[in-house]
């Protein structure tokens, strides 16, 4: 990790920074006391920026690349949650609001890039910010709705239906995202989605 202070890409990250769903509205001084606290990380296909069942907890925002949200039992089964990507935040900060452990990890999906800190910091920050905060917890509470509308549609509908709804939802992710981290998100096999996708049924 390096401060983005310290980063030879500072001036590339602080716009990449600007356009973050969370923070385009903050000021100039805001950003300035931000970036105080962020760390860049670079992430590689399959690292874990927050492991499941944590207390550590952290606030990450995507500059580069793809995470996702996943959530594993102890036989090591897993099932994903949520993709998101740049332009995008990750957090888990239902769970410290809560005082539980994270119930799930985050990874990356691809190579990656986040500017990350301490949810603590995070949240002292956004508590002085009543726009910002508001802003963030909407975010939030997207991504909780997201999770929960993609656990009944694997419920509700069959193969052709699932791949058409992430179609439809996510058509800027479709090709970035491996075909097998796709089937899975959608309870499928590589082979099934792949048929699927160019059956032109959907």
């Amino acid at each position: 990790m390096t401060r983005l202070s310290n980063h030879a890409e500072r001036a590339v990250i602080r716009l990449q920074l600007q356009k973050n769903v969370v923070l385009q509205q903050l000021r100039d001084e805001d950003r300035a006391e931000l970036e105080s606290h962020l760390e860049i990380t670079d992430g590689h296909k399959g690292d874990f920026l927050l492991p499941q069942g944590v207390r550590e907890m952290e606030q990450y925002f995507i500059l580069d690349g793809i995470l996702k949200r996943v959530v594993a039992n102890p036989e090591g089964k897993e099932m994903i949650l949520r993709f998101a990507d740049e332009g995008d935040m990750e957090t888990s900060y239902a769970a410290w609001r809560l005082g539980t452990p994270t119930p799930y990890g985050i990874v990356c999906v691809t190579k990656a890039r986040v500017a990350r800190m301490p949810l603590t910091e995070w949240v002292d920050f956004i508590n002085r910010r009543p726009q910002t905060k508001e802003t963030f917890e909407y975010a939030v509470m997207r991504g909780m709705s997201e999770i929960m509308a993609h656990t009944i549609t694997l419920h509700l509908l069959d193969a052709p239906g699932r791949v058409h709804r992430f179609l439809r939802k996510h058509p800027d992710l479709v090709d970035r995202i491996p075909q097998k981290e796709l089937a899975s998100y959608l309870n499928l096999s590589a082979e099934t989605l792949s048929r699927l996708r160019h059956s032109g049924k959907i």
